[in-house]
């Protein structure tokens, strides 16, 4: 009886190793099954990794505008690094050697141009021999005459005529040697600023009219650069472009009927922005925000406020307000931020403000003003 019920175990244990070895094999040939999907899905990415660019334009911006152009044109097709950080005066930057090394590596180059980098042609030219695109948003733009000739307008608009005189005096002086006059000129202008723009006015990006051509030089040198986005560059433009039209219209008729026509600066940045919608910029100094107003300037701007009943004097951010407060002081007048754009503050970064937001900004700062 023992021997029957140990033989009968035996026979159970055998049937129970049995079905577990048949388990086993099913389970083995279940997962080698499922290894083969397994091993294609890996292979599918591979195989379409050409098909999706991975490999994005790398491009450089000098300043905060030509970053809002370009990114609102590549959208996530390109990595866009602006060179000047936050906060940096740009007419204050220069490029180290590591920036001049980055900008090298880089795809593209977008700077505004009209000395507005003075330091770009340097840049390019050491980049001679690599991929580097450069692309000048402001070519093909008629460019402004520096402060030179908008100080002359405005002292004679203020009944003045001695700068005039000195310059008469100083052209008599250098009659005979005309040419060499000039160059000393130049030179001795770039001397005492050291952020010269060469006479010219870069300040383009702040007439809507005139950035909606700049986005669309970007657009075509980027198409250019990257042929396969070309169609999505387009697409990406024209509705920014859009954007900056609608700017155009509000600026065209929010400027259009305001009791007056002229308002005064603290830097002359606004030229642009004057002779697209009809107005009339007075600066107290130059293109240069560091420049300081001399005495008789200052005393200039004076009686040309007070003859004209001017309420407030703009100044800008990113530089003391020291000079407009004085002149505002003076006169009993308010002073008020005239945004030229020229990099963000923490204020506006916190605002979470674009280019499309401080320009409305401007206008309302505008139409307040020339409205009193």
């Amino acid at each position: 009886m023992l021997n029957i019920k140990i033989r009968h175990l035996a026979v159970l244990s055998l049937a129970a190793m049995l079905i577990a070895s048949g388990c086993g094999n099913k389970n083995t040939a279940s997962n080698a099954e499922e290894a083969a999907p397994a091993s294609s899905a890996t292979a599918e990415p591979s195989a379409a990794e050409p098909a999706v660019k991975t490999d994005k334009l790398d491009i450089k911006v000098s300043f905060y505008p030509m970053y809002e152009f370009t990114k609102n044109i590549v959208g996530d097709l390109a990595d866009v690094e602006t060179l000047i950080p936050a906060g940096i005066e740009p007419h204050d930057w220069e490029p180290t050697a590591q920036d001049m090394a980055e900008i090298s590596a880089a795809d593209v180059l977008v700077y505004n141009g009209a000395g507005m980098e003075g330091w770009a042609q340097q840049v390019i030219d050491s980049a001679k021999g690599t991929q580097l695109v450069a692309v000048e948003a402001s070519k093909g733009l008629d460019i402004m005459e520096g402060v030179e000739e908008e100080e002359e307008h405005h002292a004679d608009e203020a009944g003045h005529d001695h700068e005039a005189g000195e310059h008469a005096e100083e052209a008599e002086h250098n009659h005979e040697a005309d040419g060499t006059a000039e160059e000393d000129h130049d030179h001795g202008h770039s001397h005492n600023h050291d952020h010269d723009h060469g006479g010219l006015d870069p300040h383009v990006w702040l007439a809507p009219s005139l950035a909606i051509k700049e986005v669309r030089t970007i657009e075509a040198a980027l198409a250019a650069a990257s042929p396969e986005n070309a169609a999505a560059f387009q697409t990406n433009s024209d509705a920014y472009i859009a954007k900056l039209e609608q700017l155009d219209q509000d600026f065209k008729a929010g400027l259009k009927d305001t009791k007056r026509k002229d308002f005064i600066t603290q830097h002359a940045a606004f030229g642009y922005l004057a002779q697209e919608y009809g107005l009339t910029q007075v600066p107290i100094a130059g293109l240069s925000p560091e420049q300081e107003p001399s005495a008789a300037q200052m005393a200039k701007i004076v009686e040309f406020a007070k003859a004209h009943k001017v309420k407030t004097i703009f100044f800008e951010t990113l530089v003391s307000s020291s000079v407009a407060d004085t002149i505002a002081g003076e006169i009993g007048a308010k002073s008020a931020v005239l945004n030229p754009i020229e990099g963000l503050t923490e204020a506006d970064r916190s605002s979470n403000l674009d280019y499309l937001g401080i320009m409305r900004q401007n206008l309302e700062a505008l139409k307040t003003a020339l409205n009193e």
